[in-house]
């Protein structure tokens, strides 16, 4: 979710490759997102100041996700770079700019500015801070705006170095403060006429999200409950998810939802921004959910309330150790698989009459080893004649436990007297493995 924004928002992708290493999944990701969005890509294989640093294995890499550099026929244009050393770096530059310039990359900065929303969190000193990307127009102190649901009034704007600036053009990441709420990262801002416009805007916005909310509800259908049951009960693990920022919780929360399947299923029930607080606790505690904090962590009383109520909390610090944690639990709650396995094959050789007690099978066991508690099959020409278990299992006159292949021993089963000479007793456990998520 995050490299996507990032394809969406961007005019070009500077796609950092490490020359010593390889193509990684992260960065096939970021390629797709790129050429999704028919963003133009600029290469940079970084730590060519590497002894092990191998650049055309690279450049292989990236031509097999269509990622032609121009020395080898294509359009990428590539830079070999080292960030340590800055080796290439002005290089780098001088083929973003001539990418621009054939772009023909142009914003007027004498209108009212608009721009992305790149992250959001909640200072506690400031409120709601946005770190925001200005594409067209200028944005300035005191400027009423729109984003996403919510409005409000430039208070306050800091350049990437943290200085106070009253003015910010096209291309400048700025970080603003003065929402009236907390937008989600990707949504535009739209600086507007003036503030009451933009809370007019705001709440016809929040007004249609209601609406559309309300309809994304999808009732049960027969067809759902056939389906449904004929595939067993169906698995829910609810989750809470907090987050340093809110491009993090959108990414992860993406991600764990597409690992739910028909027969178990993840529902994220709450999502925010900071510490893991008491409401979180509590809202688990009703809702029987595991709460999922990544860069975060719990109060002391939320803490605290968390070993009272015995909520599990699940802190992370890298995404996909967090989604790993939770396919193993998905996996776990998915019914075992059964099968089967034969322990001893048993070939009934003479039958004895015993009062009291029914017919004892003299046996031969042919193959594995037969334990008393074993579950045995009685077949007879092929075919399975009785399931059940064993009554007695002797050796001559003496109660065994258990018989190995090569001996002769008595044997009766519970509940059945028709056996004959010839015919098979099959004995066998019932497995389990545990199942995978099929993805």
């Amino acid at each position: 979710a995050m490299r996507a924004r990032g394809a969406q928002a961007t005019d070009i992708v500077i796609l950092v490759v490490a020359a010593d290493d390889r193509v990684m999944p992260q960065t096939i990701e970021a390629i797709n997102h790129a050429q999704a969005g028919g963003v133009p890509i600029v290469v940079a294989l970084n730590k060519m100041d590497k002894p092990d640093a191998n650049p055309d294995k690279i450049r292989q890499q990236l031509s097999d996700h269509n990622v032609i550099v121009e020395e080898w026929g294509g359009k990428a244009q590539c830079a070999e770079v080292s960030a340590h050393s800055g080796l290439g770096i002005d290089d780098l530059l001088e083929k973003v700019l001539i990418e621009a310039e054939l772009m023909d990359l142009k914003a007027n900065p004498n209108r009212r500015a608009s721009g992305v929303i790149l992250e959001t969190k909640v200072d506690k000193g400031k409120g709601v801070v946005a770190n925001v990307l200005i594409q067209k127009g200028t944005m300035r102190v005191g400027d009423p705006f729109v984003a996403g649901q919510y409005s409000g009034r430039v208070r306050l704007m800091e350049n990437e170095l943290g200085q106070k600036i009253e003015s910010a053009g096209p291309s400048k990441p700025i970080q603003l403060t003065g929402f009236d709420g907390l937008p989600q990262a990707g949504d535009r801002i739209i600086v507007t006429e003036d503030e009451k416009t933009a809370k007019e805007i705001a709440n016809q916005r929040q007004q249609i999200k209601r609406e559309q909310d309300m309809r994304k509800v999808k009732h049960l259908t027969l067809d759902d409950i056939a389906r449904r049951m004929a595939l067993g009960d169906i698995v829910e693990l609810n989750l809470i998810v907090k987050g340093d920022v809110d491009g993090s919780i959108e990414a992860l929360s993406g991600s764990l939802q597409k690992i739910s399947t028909e027969e178990v299923k993840v529902n994220i029930i709450h999502t925010g921004v900071g510490a893991i607080s008491e409401s979180d606790v509590l809202l688990a505690s009703a809702s029987d959910a595991v709460i999922i904090g990544f860069q975060v962590r719990p109060t002391t009383n939320a803490r605290k309330l968390a070993e009272k109520e015995e909520i599990d909390i699940r802190l992370f610090s890298v995404i996909y150790d967090a989604i790993d944690a939770v396919k193993d639990a998905l996996e776990g709650m998915l019914s075992p698989e059964l099968g089967e396995k034969i322990v001893a094959t048993i070939e009934v050789r003479d039958l004895f009459k015993v009062p009291n007690i029914g017919t004892i099978a003299g046996c031969y066991v042919q193959e594995g080893k037969l334990n008393r508690n074993t579950k045995v099959r009685l077949i007879r020409d092929g075919i399975v004649i009785y399931d059940g278990m064993i009554s007695s299992l002797k050796r001559f006159k003496d109660d065994v436990r258990e018989v190995s292949a090569g001996y002769e021993c008595g044997i009766g089963i519970h509940n059945y007297n028709d056996l004959r000479v010839k015919d098979i007793i099959e004995g066998y456990e019932i497995t389990e493995t545990k199942r995978k998520l099929n993805q």
